[in-house]
């Protein structure tokens, strides 16, 4: 069990934390007493996610601004973090980059954008937040996607740049558990009020299509994701490392719509 106070104290860090899951991660964390520092590009919007997240209550909140293709920028957030809440307890590397198209549209430029937000700015975060970390005990979690696994139509550089943070992942849990470091991947299906599904599914129709596709006939909540995170950070989690854990209703299991049940029942008949 976690209890409402499990995180009193700890030192968190969310990357791409000013909104979407990520602020819905920073909210359940600070619910529970812990220290959150989010950041994001747009030092207003960091601004408006740290109030929000104090106004949940518990723990204190800080909004940084910084790119995490930028490691001296990611650098001087890990410094300012640590300054204001000690030693890093908890680092969420969540920010991400999405565009749908075909990959004959999508320009080398705008590929390696997001190769660069999502993996490379992984990497930086996790790379420097390890200096800062609390050197008893820390939990590294990424936010990847079902695209690491499931081929999808018009998301080439997602599926590339997500596989790639579900292997570095593995990569850091084999190096880095002897530090102390666990380092886990939470993998979110469809979320509502999302960023990205607004993208995915930007027609009712197509929401509810993405609806009926998925095992539980229904999207997930950001507040499901943080629960998922406190888990992975909390004592009931110490002996899970290197862990791709899908919090996705099944959605990564394949397509549960009713056309399709239908289909391969008529095909076993």
């Amino acid at each position: 069990m976690i209890a409402d106070n499990s995180f009193e104290g700890q030192c968190v860090l969310i990357s791409g934390g000013t909104s979407g899951i990520n602020l819905g991660i920073a909210k359940v964390l600070a619910s529970m007493g812990a220290n959150v520092a989010v950041f994001g590009r747009d030092p207003e919007k960091a601004k408006n996610a740290a109030a929000e997240i104090e106004a949940v209550g518990g723990g204190k909140a800080l909004g940084l601004a910084a790119d995490v293709r930028v490691p001296d920028a990611v650098q001087d957030v890990v410094n300012d973090t640590v300054s204001a809440f000690g030693p890093l307890d908890v680092v969420i590397a969540g920010a991400a980059g999405n565009f749908p198209a075909p990959a004959i549209d999508i320009s080398p430029k705008g590929f390696k954008t997001v190769v660069d937000i999502d993996l490379l700015g992984c990497y930086n975060v996790f790379r420097l937040g390890f200096d800062a970390r609390n050197k008893d005990a820390s939990s590294f979690i990424a936010i990847t996607a079902p695209q690491a696994v499931n081929a999808t139509l018009f998301q080439a550089h997602v599926c590339a740049a997500k596989a790639g943070i579900n292997m570095l992942v593995k990569c850091l849990a084999l190096e880095w558990g002897q530090a102390g470091v666990r380092v886990n991947a939470i993998s979110p299906g469809p979320i509502a009020d999302t960023e990205g599904m607004r993208r995915l599914a930007p027609t009712e129709e197509a929401t509810q299509r993405a609806m009926d596709a998925n095992p539980l006939k229904r999207f997930g909540d950001a507040e499901e994701i943080g629960r998922m995170a406190a888990f992975l950070s909390s004592p009931a989690a110490a002996y899970v490392n290197g862990t791709i854990l899908n919090c996705d209703g099944g959605t990564e299991l394949g397509d549960a719509s009713p056309d399709t049940l239908t289909s391969w029942r008529q095909a076993a008949e």
